[in-house]
């Protein structure tokens, strides 16, 4: 098996108490001076983000129901591996768990996950949800096995905007210009149809690259642009509402099945719960971060017309029609009836 600052200090402090309120703020103190278990969970994004919020409510979880036997050790930020070097992080063995965003599936065997790639697919969380939480999604988790992979579920990160030095509220805007993109065929694909120049970028040097002009633009959840501080290098944002970006709950099979049976029923439960939480919460942290982007006010927020997200959704269809011949009618046929 093989796979391929923040505004000003006060602002940031009122924003992780508004964080530190919304998750648990105990910790049990652990039984045993060492435990017996250690697990390395790691992600590319802020603590303060719904996913790093739901890994805080798993690492609470498991540490207060096992009494501290088990350990669980949160790297956000990138700060173990980064969206290039992740999975095959967690194919040796060097963490045991990862929430990879939806798009990396894609290019280590499984196109079907491109679906969640697909730009205006989605109309609201609702419907995400009837797919990650029905048959399609435990079908899409059982599939991870053949390549050595468990899934435990899907964390949701809500819906994607546009952002750029300028409105993109009509494919013509998009003309020209380089947009940050992930390693993704589909996303790829959507930006050339909008007459954008796609650049593959991991997450963690998304910023770097816009303030130094790699690239012009990018598509993030506001959670996403807020965090990473990226209102600082983009003068406009476009709320788009194009596409939707989710990640799944991963760990490696082998270590997976090294585990006593109590402790794997303790993890996915500690899993599921911590799933709902911060699938519950994506919104909320949503919508905080566009307020403080509002008060910031260092970028423009631009709401498209009815009209003009038609026209940007007319611009997209023909992705929607590659991906069909790439993975197959029937995907596509089980997503609409879902729908």
């Amino acid at each position: 098996m093989s796979f391929p600052s923040w505004p000003a200090p006060l602002d940031r402090r009122r924003w992780l108490h508004s964080v530190a309120a919304a998750t648990l703020t105990t910790r049990v103190a652990k039984a045993s001076p060492r435990p017996a278990l250690t697990i390395r969970f790691s992600h590319v994004v802020a603590e303060e983000t719904p996913k790093g919020l739901a890994v805080q409510r798993f690492q609470a979880l498991v540490e207060q129901r096992s009494d501290g036997r088990i350990e669980v050790l949160h790297y956000p930020g990138a700060q173990l591996y980064g969206d290039q070097d992740e999975m095959q992080a967690l194919q040796l063995g060097a963490v045991e768990m990862l929430a990879p965003s939806l798009s990396k599936f894609g290019r280590i065997g499984f196109p079907e996950f491109e679906l969640f790639d697909l730009p205006f697919l989605f109309n609201d969380a609702r419907e995400v949800r009837r797919i990650t939480e029905g048959a399609i999604g435990r079908r899409l988790l059982k599939g991870l096995s053949r390549h050595g992979l468990v899934g435990l579920g899907f964390f949701d990160n809500g819906f994607k905007q546009m952002s750029a030095n300028r409105p993109l509220l009509a494919p013509a805007d998009f003309k020209g210009l380089r947009m940050r993109v992930q390693a993704s065929r589909v996303i790829a694909a959507q930006m050339r149809a909008l007459g954008a120049q796609p650049v593959n970028l991991g997450f963690s040097e998304t910023r770097r690259a816009l303030a130094n002009g790699v690239v012009d633009g990018t598509e993030n959840p506001v959670s996403n642009f807020w965090t990473q501080g990226m209102h600082e290098v983009q003068s406009d944002l476009t709320l788009t509402q194009h596409g939707y970006l989710g990640y799944a709950v991963i760990v490696n099979q082998r270590f997976w099945a090294s585990l006593a049976e109590g402790d794997r029923a303790l993890l996915a439960q500690a899993m599921h719960e911590a799933t709902d939480y911060g699938n519950q919460i994506s919104e909320a942290q949503n919508s905080k971060a566009l307020a403080a982007l509002r008060v910031a006010g260092t970028t423009r927020i631009h709401v498209p017309t009815g009209a003009q997200r038609a026209q940007l959704r007319r611009a997209v269809e023909s992705v929607h029609l590659a991906l069909e011949r790439r993975i197959g009618t029937a995907w596509m046929q089980a997503i609409r009836g879902a729908l």
